[in-house]
């Protein structure tokens, strides 16, 4: 016989329904058509997609539509221990189906009975599998009556089936049945919720937005999960009073039963006034047709202290007979059932590989300012205002790559972006990917995008990511080299990523393969650096929020202070190098000794069990504690770190861009005025403003067109070669017009080339200074000179009233500019082995005069 159910029980499928009608209904309803043009129908269509997405329910719906006879069969109950009996099962089953046609034939789970047979390990694997494809061609459309059967399979693995009969003539059509997106979900939630009695205003689109990764599967147990909510919450509401039962919405003045036909509004459920005079709604039984059991008399007797008194059993025991109608028409289930139960339902997508999504928010993450800025306009915002950026045009960033010191809080910064976006969370630690059997690692690698793409929203996080993707070389292995090569075309390959978003962190970015960082992957690298003072204040501030610092009068005003100044903290010498996790151990072992200090001394306590009445922290513990806690990353470590960012501001100025540090603006001057700073905060040059604008004529020289020649004549104006500056990001916020800039290129050419001989000689800070300070300034070539190398280099007009000036001015800005620049340079009177590098690249140990 038909099923009962029909098509408009399935929502979020209208593609799969279009494309089924098509394949299924055309043949079975009209196929005089196919006898008179001679085309062959379909003779078997495949659906596929992960567990509990319809696609049994499909089936029968699709018979029960069209009023054919349904015969469906469960491919394990095909398999028979006696050999031979499930081949004869098999022939039996396809026989009744040509004895009843025109029909539809289901078998569920058909990869259970048809795998590959190159690699089946029982003979009888491989006889189902022959048997099931001689069925299937002996209802061929000339070998039958003119009568079809239409044979439907259905499998969350399609994969696994034997090739043959995913061939023509046999399953010839597949039909996907993914993961419904927030439009199909919305589809489902109003479908299932048609015969619930909703209260109040129910938002369906706010539901179906919380929902992502749910399938119609997980969708049914959410309603069921919210009515026994509804009924909890109920029995609770009973149990408090004996009287009538007022079980209203807050805001609504009556219950309502949910319509069935379309609603007004497209996100909400509209409900129709009822009262108890009415007519019983459809399907709703009455107090006679319900009749519950009665408990006996001793049961509440009989039952425990801690069980009696719940609410269950308190109102078991005051209703002991069944609820009168006018009580039931009080009862409802309300949109806050339905959000209380999403903390109940896991999705099935989600019950494998996914993390819970972290409790981080950005309040719980100190200092970091700027990068928190660029992630959320990376990963957060696009989730949660999609629209905004579709209405621009503008494409989400793809991936971002947050690098820097141990301990600096990129892991925090992952997590509080998967919170504050909402978003579902794959957390993988890179060498867990990683297997000894070949193709397995490469297979992990797929299934983490396909589970994420499959919940999208979703945000994926690679922690140690230089261990999953190092660099491809002749020393790499092959396997290894498979899995960059797979991760790569994942990030960036056919397949659509939308709404998937992956976050990777790193303490070695030089380790990881260049190809990763290119635009289209992780295009924006994101360095998390350590603490400054202001900085590690920040962040002890939010660390301290739940510790009890202890509190003194204040003097200054009517009440109370800290006694604890976070600030002197902070700006301890002993700090300086502090990542997060080191001001966090510090707080920690701040408040080990304020305990070790209360349980020393008995006099806190009245009796062993007691807890004092305020265990509070003392400066004097947090000066204790700098004994025990040191900086986890070392002065020479640190030093790595500063070579290791110079060596990428060229190729990665996404990492200048985020840092805390942002390029000055060069107001424009004319020729023979001094170059004048204009900046929003007041700081000092460093040492990446003047290696951006070395680094990057330097680098495009060698790989742009030769610059246009100069014109002798007009030597007041720059030559458009300067728009290299213009071209990277590093100068986005600069302004290079009029004069002023040959004024800044010649001081930064001078005093790079002073600080690159100290840089050889490895001189200390006090011998550096005396050595500037003694250096001639016509030592270095001037414009004008002969052999100044500035003309070939940069294609830069060059007069001696430049020169003339140019000296004047380094005459009285030495003292104080070289002064500032040692200081940046210098670490702990050693030359940084950042510039030590840069120097060795740039210059090949060579002056630019030489």
């Amino acid at each position: 016989m038909p099923p009962n159910s029909r098509l408009r029980d399935i929502g979020g499928a209208s593609v799969a329904i279009a494309k089924a009608l098509e394949l299924i209904a055309m043949p079975l309803c009209h196929p005089e058509i196919y006898l008179y043009t001679g085309v062959t129908p379909p003779r078997g269509v495949l659906f596929h997609g992960p567990p509990g997405c319809g696609k049994t329910m499909m089936a029968g719906a699709l018979a029960g539509e069209l009023n054919v006879p349904f015969l469906s069969i469960s491919a394990p109950s095909i398999v028979s221990g006696t050999s031979g009996e499930s081949e004869k099962t098999l022939r039996d089953t396809f026989e009744e189906a040509q004895r009843i046609a025109p029909c539809i034939m289901f078998i569920d789970e058909i990869d259970a009975i048809t795998p590959k047979r190159d690699t089946a390990q029982r003979e009888m694997e491989r006889r189902i599998v022959a048997q099931l494809l001689t069925c299937m061609d002996t209802l061929a459309w000339e070998k039958g009556t003119g009568s079809p059967v239409i044979i439907l399979g259905a499998t969350n693995r399609p994969d696994a089936l034997d090739p043959a009969l995913r061939r023509a003539g046999r399953f010839d059509h597949e039909i996907a049945m993914g993961v419904p997106d927030e439009t199909g979900r919305e589809q489902i939630l109003r479908v299932l919720c048609e015969k619930l009695r909703i209260a109040g205003d129910f938002d369906l689109r706010y539901l179906a937005k919380r929902t992502p990764g749910y399938v119609g599967a997980d969708l049914t147990s959410l309603t069921a999960a919210a009515g026994i909510i509804a009924v909890k919450r109920i029995f609770q509401d009973l149990s408090k009073d004996a009287a009538p039962l007022t079980n209203e919405a807050p805001g609504t003045n009556n219950m309502m039963e949910c319509e069935t036909d379309a609603p007004a509004e497209p996100n909400t459920v509209e409900p129709v006034e009822e009262s108890a005079g009415e007519a019983k709604p459809e399907g709703k039984p009455s107090e006679a047709e319900s009749k519950g059991v009665i408990a006996s008399a001793g049961f509440f007797e009989a039952l425990p202290d801690a069980v009696r008194h719940t609410s269950i059993a308190t109102f078991l025991e005051r209703f002991p007979d069944p609820l009168p109608e006018s009580q039931l028409m009080r009862l409802a289930i309300i949109n806050q059932d339905f959000v209380d139960a999403l903390g109940v339902v896991q999705p099935s997508s989600k019950r494998e590989g996914f993390a819970t999504v972290p409790d981080v928010t950005w309040d719980g993450i100190g200092a970091l300012h700027n990068i928190r800025e660029e992630l959320s306009m990376a990963i957060v915002q696009p989730i949660r205002r999609p629209e905004l950026f579709h209405a621009l045009g503008v494409d989400a960033s793809s991936g971002v790559l947050l690098w820097g010191p141990p301990g600096c809080g990129k892991t925090l910064l992952a997590k509080a972006v998967a919170n504050e976006s909402c978003a579902n969370f794959i957390s993988v630690k890179g060498p867990e990917l990683l297997n000894k059997y070949v193709g397995e690692s490469e297979k992990a690698v797929r299934q983490v995008f396909s589970r994420a793409r499959a919940s999208s929203p979703c945000v994926i996080f690679f922690d140690e990511l230089d261990a999953l993707v190092p660099r491809r070389d002749d020393t790499l292995s092959e396997a290894s080299a498979r899995v960059v090569n797979t991760l790569l075309t994942e990030l960036d390959g056919l397949e659509s990523r939308v709404q998937t978003y992956v976050i990777a962190a790193t303490n070695r970015p030089d380790m990881i393969d260049p190809a990763m960082c290119r635009p289209g992957r992780l295009d924006r690298l994101l360095y998390v650096d350590l603490p400054s003072a202001s900085e590690r204040l920040d962040i002890l501030q939010t660390i301290t929020k739940k510790t009890p610092l202890a509190i003194e009068p204040d003097p200054t005003a009517c009440g109370n202070r800290s006694a604890v100044d976070l600030a002197a903290i902070a700006e301890d010498c002993r700090a300086d190098g502090f990542s997060g996790a080191d001001l966090a151990a510090l707080v920690r072992e701040a408040a080990v000794n304020a305990l070790r200090e209360n349980i020393a001394n008995p006099l806190h306590y009245s009796d062993d069990t007691a807890i004092p009445e305020r265990l509070s922290i003392y400066q004097q513990h947090f000066m204790d504690a700098f004994n025990r806690v040191l900086p986890s990353v070392n002065k020479e470590q640190r030093r790595k770190y500063e070579a290791l960012r110079g060596e990428l501001f060229a190729s990665a100025s996404e990492i200048y861009h985020a840092s805390s540090h942002r390029p000055r603006r060069l107001a424009s001057c004319a020729p023979g005025n001094m170059p004048a700073y204009h900046s929003s905060y007041n700081d000092e040059p460093n040492v990446r403003q003047i290696a951006s604008i070395l680094i990057l004529p330097l680098n495009t020289r060698s790989r742009g067109p030769a610059p246009p020649p100069v014109d002798p004549s007009r030597p007041d104006i720059v030559d458009e070669s300067l728009d290299l500056f213009r071209a990277n990001s590093l100068f986005r916020n600069f302004e290079i017009k009029g004069g002023g800039d040959r004024m800044l290129i010649y001081l930064i050419l001078f005093i790079s080339d002073c600080l690159s001989r100290i840089a050889a000689s490895q001189m200390s800070k006090s011998e550096a200074s005396k050595q500037l300070a003694s250096h001639a300034v016509d030592g270095f070539a001037l414009p004008g000179d002969a052999n100044f190398p500035l003309s070939s280099l940069y294609s830069v007009p060059a007069s001696r009233s430049d020169a003339d000036f140019l000296r004047q001015y380094l005459t009285q800005a030495r003292q104080e500019t070289v002064t500032r620049l040692l200081d940046k340079i210098y670490i702990d009177n050693v030359p940084s082995r950042w510039w030590l590098a840069f120097t060795k690249r740039k210059f090949m140990g060579k002056s630019l005069t030489s």
